[in-house]
């Protein structure tokens, strides 16, 4: 039963069934009966593990094969009409080509199984920054997901009416054949399509697809920004709340940041923090004149290993109904789920994430996966921000740079302007490990963590930062800053303790976006005295703070060489004001 009348949706919807030989269509009313029926199939199948409802209400167990666990980078392109607008950071396939094959591979590719008609909308439905999608799809899983990450039912198509501004997603499991897996967005189209993966971040389409790389490419035409940010809010004893957005490549805190329990010290002097997103936010300028924010997604796709009652107990508690585990172990002793790093307790009677038995005291592999994930509602966590559902979003007033540099960048420092600001966020990035690659200490850099995720051009992404600077007032703008949790000492120990403790950083930005505290100022720009971040009840010394704020020059000497060597990747689409600000820098260091 088709649930509208808007004859581009229709047309869509049509076309592609067509075209993937879909034996019937549903369309997902947003109607939880209908979800429980899907649930009851998906279980029946084998597609869905129903878990011990007892200790874990409403939450499912799936397993994808073996060959698909992650992204994809490597499959992932921008099909921009012009090459040159895709960029040196992104893949590009010609949109003419890519059509063609990926036609030839959806061709029959349902095999006259059920078309599934996902209408879902990117934020609270009908809002002022939110955005709506179309997803076609052949999996239960995805349908089931959706229902978490994103607002789906009749009142997105209600909120759409008869407009063509919505984004056309296509997925088919195909056979799940790595070597014909394709992650395509043609920007230009307001089109996604993605065959041969069944697995969380390449199929749930509203995701990194339409959010970050679809989206980044309307917001520059549109004049908003979609960003790879955590949006959180700050309540400080006297009850007022600011807000700031924080941008870190993977593996670098996010989560944790985004639902960081202050100390007790805080606590009890009656500071909270509330989580508005933990991965993406969408930001606009409203009516009066400031930069406001959304979380567009409506749950959690959250990594499960290392997730525990110490590290990020508010994530933790978010997974405990409702929610959807992808390649964890399942405890057969109780049938919950386990994953490395949830405690010291590993089941002995268990099932890994390949489906193998699995005996956590005794066996060399790993129960489940290093990308395993839960899909958890955002309204589960207990930290979430009452101004969650708010359509117009929340003003903010700092952005929050950081990455893993074990040397040279300090523990916090603020950016001098709007443009100084958006040239930190440029060239922000994490060192290689051992682990990760032959190569140690080499700096990959991950522009405001967008490198995988921007959608066109990004020396026209920074352009786009720096025009959006221009649209707001200077007394408006938010603060910028840079952050480094990741210091270490001569062992490779971690110096600062992280976690809830980061609350002593975001604690002096507070205080410096209210003029409070002066700083001092560095060739890179300003830098607490350490006098001024408050470390009681913590067992660290103020000499320890002082070496890990301070600026070295000849460190920084060698960083801009880098950064130069990194800019050229973008010839003659890189900034004027990037490059002046790079010199400057230059300067300022020699001086």
């Amino acid at each position: 039963m088709e649930m509208t009348t808007n004859k581009q949706v229709l047309d869509f919807v049509n076309s592609r069934a067509k075209l993937v030989g879909a034996g019937k269509i549903v369309w997902i009313t947003g109607e939880k009966e209908q979800y429980d029926q899907l649930t009851k199939e998906a279980i029946a199948s084998g597609e869905m593990i129903e878990l011990n409802q007892e200790l874990l209400p409403g939450c499912l167990l799936h397993r994808t094969k073996e060959n698909d666990v992650a992204r994809v980078e490597n499959r992932t392109f921008i099909c921009s009409r012009d090459e040159k607008d895709c960029g040196p950071t992104n893949n590009w396939w010609n949109p003419t080509e890519a059509y063609a094959k990926l036609d030839s591979i959806l061709e029959g590719a349902y095999k006259g199984n059920t078309m599934y008609v996902i209408p879902f909308s990117m934020g609270p439905v009908g809002g002022p920054i939110s955005k709506i999608g179309i997803e076609v799809t052949d999996s239960i899983y995805v349908v089931l997901n959706m229902r978490i990450m994103t607002r789906v039912g009749k009142d997105v198509l209600d909120a759409l009416g008869d407009s063509n501004d919505f984004v056309r997603g296509t997925h088919a499991k195909c056979d799940v054949d790595p070597e014909n897996r394709y992650i395509c967005q043609f920007p230009e189209d307001n089109a996604i399509v993605s065959v041969n993966s069944a697995y969380g971040g390449n199929v749930l389409l509203g995701k990194k697809c339409f959010a970050l790389r679809i989206a980044s490419y309307q917001g520059k035409n549109e004049m908003w920004m979609a960003e790879h940010m955590l949006i959180l809010g700050i309540e400080k004893p006297n009850k007022e709340i600011v807000y700031m957005a924080a941008a870190f490549p993977s593996a670098c805190g996010k989560t944790n940041l985004a639902m960081l329990i202050p100390p007790q010290g805080y606590l009890a002097e009656g500071y909270r923090v509330f989580t508005v997103g933990d991965d993406i936010a969408w930001i606009k300028k409203g009516s009066d004149g400031r930069l406001y924010a959304i979380n567009p997604e409506n749950g959690f796709f959250g990594v499960a290993p290392g997730t525990n009652k110490k590290s990020n107990p508010n994530a933790l508690a978010a997974t405990m109904k409702n929610t959807i585990f992808t390649n964890v172990a399942l405890n057969l002793e109780n049938n919950t789920v386990w994953w490395e790093g949830l405690d010291k307790n590993p089941p002995v009677n268990a099932i890994d994430w390949k489906g193998n038995p699995w005996n956590g005291q005794t066996s060399t592999e790993k129960g489940a996966h290093p990308n395993s994930r839960f899909t958890a509602p955002a309204v589960n966590c207990p930290c979430i921000s009452s101004e969650f559902e708010n359509p117009a979003g929340v003003p903010i007033s700092a952005f929050i740079f950081g990455g893993r540099r074990p040397t040279t960048v300090p523990l916090v420092y603020q950016a001098r302007s709007w443009e100084n600001g958006v040239f930190v966020g440029s060239i922000m990035g994490s060192e290689t490990t051992a682990a990760a690659t032959g190569a140690v200490g080499v700096v990959r850099r991950d522009p405001m963590a967008m490198r995988p995720f921007c959608g066109y051009h990004m020396g026209d992404y920074f352009q786009h930062w720096l025009d959006m600077g221009k649209t707001v007032d200077v007394d408006k703008q938010p603060k910028f800053f840079n952050v480094n949790w990741f210091r270490t000492d001569a062992e490779g120990h971690f110096i600062w303790p992280g976690f809830g403790d980061n609350m002593r950083v975001l604690d002096w930005m507070l205080k410096r976006i209210a003029g409070e505290v002066d700083a001092v100022e560095t060739p890179i720009g300003f830098v607490p005295k350490a006098e001024d971040i408050n470390l009681e009840g913590l067992d660290f010394s103020r000499e320890t703070l002082a070496d890990i704020l301070k600026v070295d020059k000849d460190a920084w000497k060698k960083e801009a060489e880098g950064i130069k060597e990194f800019y050229e990747t973008f010839g003659d689409r890189l900034p004027a004001e990037l490059a002046k600000q790079a010199d400057e820098l230059i300067d300022r260091l020699n001086k």
